[in-house]
């Protein structure tokens, strides 16, 4: 496989390690350096060797400098923990945002569950769709374009629709 200075190794058997134990080290200082906590360094250099052997199963030529190809792809792994991070932190404070308002009584939410699904099962299939990607499975907006293969603006105009009947139908129904 990869070794040392980057380049492939005659005769490399495809179960060796793709870093060796001085790559390894510092792709753990920069994880560590990146502000990963401890428990997610082995995460992330696991994440490291995957992508490298990912690189050669897919024929790519081998990094000139593997060690500082890892180095780059710690990172960006770093950087991506902390992303994720503050959008759980996101995610927290607006369940405590909910938290703080008045909890209806059980009834009120059953009344309230049940509206919601009406009127989730009254959406055309496309709008219900990016509605629950969007807001239950908290997906943003760019993710489910993607996965779907829509245009961004396709996402946002059904998610504005869908919002707009299902707020209208909750009004109607007297719910909210």
């Amino acid at each position: 496989m990869l070794r040392g200075r980057g380049r492939r190794v005659q005769g490399a058997r495809a179960d060796d390690d793709p870093l060796d134990a001085a790559q390894e080290r510092r792709v753990r200082a920069v994880l560590a350096l990146g502000g990963v906590p401890q428990s997610d360094l082995p995460d992330g250099v696991q994440q490291v060797r995957l992508r490298l052997l990912e690189r050669a199963a897919k024929g790519y030529e081998a990094p000139r400098d593997v060690s500082a190809w890892a180095a780059v792809v710690a990172s960006n792994l770093a950087m991506d923990w902390h992303r994720a991070k503050r959008r759980q932190e996101r995610v927290g404070e607006r369940l405590a945002s909910l938290r703080q308002h008045e909890h209806p009584s059980g009834e009120e939410t059953s009344v309230l569950s049940l509206a919601v699904a009406r009127g989730l099962d009254e959406l055309p299939d496309a709008q219900r769709q990016v509605l629950v990607l969007r807001f239950y499975a908290d997906l943003p907006v760019r993710s489910i374009a993607l996965e779907l293969g829509v245009p961004e603006g396709t996402v946002k105009s059904r998610l504005h629709t869908a919002v707009r009947a299902l707020r209208a139908r909750l009004h109607e129904d007297e719910v909210v």
